[in-house]
């Protein structure tokens, strides 16, 4: 468990370990919170916006690459030390869910604004994860407990589970090393595609077998929980809309979802938080059978996600806010955080979120490069946006992630919240690069 000693950790300074989008949403959480903010960046990325919001910013380590200086643990520790950095908040992907930077910092005496390392070491492990929901009689596909090996010993455990299946890695998510297997005479060769791309995503190649669910809602759970033992959750998100296992429109909360299965699913989120002591912001996700409200349990990602901003949007809370406050020791429901009692929670409205995306429709939304020439957004009322690239003169590189800016509408209901999506979506004009927008 969380320790519930009345210690706080103050932070003056915040270092941000991301780039683009993620990073400047940080950094305005904790310029709010009159916070010294400090970016780094790849040698890459010297003209991102990123590196411009922040009142420091420093570049890794030429030597690393683009991709891998934002994974240098040394490399960004070192920069922590020497610019006296109290606080790293490790945004999405990159190091987000690593357990050893986690402690890295914990060794440094610099605040994680995340779980605690074994919370990370135990839910960034799908098959572990899996194990303690059973253990909480919480619904699970079927599957196998230990990662696989080689094809004999999956074309056994396939036999068990039926087909059609899928192959998901066992450390790590975004789509990649997934295969989806309808007959066993494919099983092999997908297995040995997932496992490559599992290797060369996360370093582990490590997969396991699940049924799979053709027609299922992706539903995921907002849980929040304190260093105090205090878990609550900000309602749910469906995440349904997705193309090569990869999220692009989430609604909040859930449309066309029983009230008896949404309740289910929310209680069944914070027992999980509850029983590992999480102490952070994270997701529980869940698929429900379209045809029969059956649901289950897939994962726990112990990090902030891309699409907070819709439940941000729906509860009125600021969850990057909520994060560095929690991280520096202080209970959910003091004057300092303000987080309401789980009762108290809003549920304003509806909010829906579109990844726009530099991808060519045309070419099987294959990733496009070069010069934004022309960028204009579109704004007013109900609209929110969450930009990294969006500017006239930036350069979109083949390097990282494709998404440009991401699209925020809320209204009273569904139907004006996607009005507001198709009005903002024309609004845009962006030239130079091909785009997701229709």
């Amino acid at each position: 468990m969380p320790d519930s000693s009345d210690s706080k950790n103050t932070v003056k300074k915040l270092l941000a370990a991301n780039r683009s989008e993620i990073a400047t949403r940080i950094f305005r959480g904790a310029t709010e919170l009159g916070l010294r903010t400090v970016a780094i960046y790849a040698e890459e990325d010297r003209f991102c916006v990123h590196r411009f919001k922040a009142d420091e910013a420093y570049r890794l380590s030429k030597e690393k690459g683009p991709v891998g200086a934002y994974l240098d643990i040394d490399g960004i520790i070192n920069i922590a030390k020497e610019r006296n950095v109290d606080a790293i908040h490790p945004g999405y992907g990159f190091l987000s869910e690593n357990a050893d930077f986690a402690n890295a910092c914990k060794e440094n005496g610099i605040v994680f604004v995340g779980p605690r390392p074994e919370v990370l070491a135990s839910m960034g492990d799908k098959i572990a994860a899996r194990k303690k929901a059973a253990e909480l009689d919480v619904p699970i596909l079927a599957g196998n407990e230990d990662p696989i090996s080689n094809a004999d010993e999956a074309i056994k455990i396939a036999s068990n589970i039926g087909f059609p299946l899928i192959i998901k890695a066992a450390f790590g998510g975004g789509g990649r090393g997934m295969r989806v297997v309808e007959k066993e005479e494919d099983l092999a060769r997908l297995l040995e595609e997932a496992q490559n791309e599992a290797l060369n995503a996360f370093g582990n190649d490590s997969v396991f077998l699940e049924r799979f669910i053709k027609q299922a809602k992706h539903i995921e759970v907002q849980i929040i929980g304190d260093q105090h033992g205090n878990v609550i959750h900000l309602h749910e998100r469906d995440c349904s809309v997705q193309r090569r296992h990869q999220k692009v429109i989430e609604i909040a909360p859930s449309i066309n979802l029983p009230d008896t299965t949404r309740l289910a699913l929310c209680e069944a989120a914070v027992n999980i938080a509850k029983s590992i002591g999480y102490d952070n912001a994270g997701t529980v996700e869940f698929l429900v059978d379209s045809d029969t409200n059956d649901w289950f349990f897939i994962e726990m990602n112990p990090r902030i996600q891309v699409e907070h901003t819709v439940t941000e949007e729906i509860t009125n809370i600021d969850i990057v806010r909520t994060q560095i406050l929690i991280a520096q020791g202080h209970d959910m429901h003091s004057p300092e955080v303000g987080l309401p009692q789980q009762e108290d929670i809003e549920r304003n409205g509806v909010a829906v979120q579109c990844r726009i995306t530099t991808e060519d429709p045309e070419n099987n939304f294959t990733p496009d490069t070069g010069r934004i020439l022309t960028y204009r957004s579109a704004s007013g009322h109900g609209i929110r946006l969450d930009g990294g690239l969006g500017t006239t003169g930036a350069t979109v590189t083949p390097f990282y992630d494709s998404m440009l800016v991401k699209l925020t509408t809320h209204a009273p209901n569904f139907d004006i919240a996607l009005q507001r999506v198709r009005r903002a979506l024309r609004e845009f004009r962006i030239r130079g690069v091909k785009t997701n927008i229709p």
